[in-house]
């Protein structure tokens, strides 16, 4: 749907508001884990850095009550939209049809808009929203003068899908004329994901490179039992949301079942969304493996990540933040359908002797995976160096560049201060 910049063009902006700041992050949360998590990155930095804001994030995230946030950090639960193995969408649960369901979302963020009134907006991924079900926010907060920023990964897809994926729903048009930042949470060094669209004079001036968003060890909250094998080195293998990564478990699985000299044992979490069939079916194989066990879905996995001497995993960006941060010696395991984000990363990242790449050849049409390949593999995974002795300079400043590219915008506005400080002294 073509986005309408209607009265939009040249909108000045509104006088501050007297409260306190307030940030909304927008999420469509289609599939996977990858959206939350990049944004509960960010909302928990933000609150960090200025404890006086408030930040709700929007979301469609099934699971993301399971997560912990900070103080000042809360969310809106849209109704959630599931991304099918063939790249269509439909309706989580609702008994409605997709239209009626975009609808429904539509005015719920449009309502949330109008009554948190935001000072920053910062959009994840898609500029104009699932279906474009964003553009009324986006028209209310771009009247209302706040600062409408939007959040990249470090890849996107290949350039011409890009291209054509963003003409079709307005996306272009939005860069433009709607967004005053463009914050691409990586390196221009590594990959720039908009190079190649077209009128990069109408936008290249708002990109800002950050950095990749650091990841800290949470809090762990009891009980907190790990399987034995995480009281010594082990593998964790993680697929993150585990909804496509049954590909990469059979083959580690496989690997154990070839050659049981692999010296370190493994830690497979399976993530939220693998199916009960697939789960039960891999139980069963790691049961008959000592060097095996596993997981069902752990939402603070950087925890596990901590402990793991190296990593087994897709490649979608948080788990790469992880590695990063955590400097776990990691082989990554890209998909490449329905789109070519993952491998485009640990290509590159490979390339740069940061991690190991393998590719699955089932997955590129090469033929059958071989067990004896991901041994080897995994044999020679423990000696990697770590991803530090890459020595790739601010790799990881994302979060305290995001912090200050909006200090201007979430600094307490006097008005409120003096509110505040009034109430402090009456009380």
């Amino acid at each position: 749907m073509p986005f309408n910049v209607v009265d939009l063009a040249g909108a000045e902006r509104a006088p501050r508001s007297p409260h306190a700041p307030r940030v909304l992050i927008y999420s469509h949360d289609t599939f996977g884990l990858g959206h939350i998590r990049r944004c509960r990155a960010i909302a928990n930095s933000l609150v960090a850095s200025f404890p006086h804001i408030s930040v709700i994030i929007v979301s469609g995230s099934s699971v993301i009550s399971s997560f912990q946030f900070g103080d000042g950090v809360d969310y809106v639960r849209i109704p959630g939209i599931e991304k099918q193995s063939d790249g269509r969408y439909g309706p989580h649960h609702l008994n409605l049809d997709l239209n009626d369901t975009i609808r429904l979302r539509t005015d719920i963020i449009k309502q949330v808009v109008l009554s948190f009134d935001p000072d920053v907006v910062i959009v994840d991924k898609e500029p104009v929203g699932l279906r474009g079900e964003l553009v009324p926010a986006l028209d209310i907060l771009r009247r209302r003068g706040a600062r409408i920023v939007l959040g990249l990964r470090d890849v996107l897809d290949e350039p011409v899908k890009l291209h054509e994926e963003w003409r079709h729903s307005g996306a272009l048009e939005a860069l433009d004329q709607i967004y005053d930042d463009i914050f691409v949470y990586g390196l221009e060094g590594i990959y720039q994901p908009l190079a190649g669209l077209p009128n990069q004079h109408l936008f290249a001036h708002k990109i800002r490179y950050t950095g990749y968003l650091k990841r800290a060890v949470p809090s762990p909250m009891p009980p907190n039992r790990y399987p034995r094998i995480t009281k010594g080195p082990f593998i964790l293998v993680t697929p993150g949301g585990g909804g496509d990564g049954a590909g990469v478990i059979d083959w580690v699985i496989s690997a154990y079942e070839a050659d049981p000299t692999i010296a370190l044992p493994a830690l497979i979490v399976f993530g939220p969304f693998m199916s009960r069939e697939r789960r039960k079916d891999f139980a069963e194989r790691i049961a008959r493996i000592p060097k095996l066990e596993s997981l069902g879905f752990e939402p603070r996995l950087e925890l596990l990540m901590n402990r793991a001497h190296c990593v087994v995993a897709m490649g979608g960006y948080n788990t790469f933040c992880e590695v990063l941060s955590f400097d776990k010696p990691a082989l990554i395991v890209p998909r490449v359908k329905p789109r070519l984000e993952q491998a485009i990363r640990a290509e590159r990242a490979d390339e740069l002797k940061l991690i190991d790449v393998l590719h699955d050849p089932s997955e590129n049409g090469e033929g059958e995976r071989d067990p004896l390949v991901m041994a080897a593999a995994l044999h020679a995974l423990p000696r990697r160096l770590p991803p530090s002795q890459a020595f790739v300079p601010s790799l990881l400043d994302g979060l305290p560049a995001i912090s200050r590219a909006l200090a201007d915008d979430l600094s307490m506005p006097i008005r409120g201060r003096l509110l505040a400080q009034n109430a402090a002294a009456t009380s």
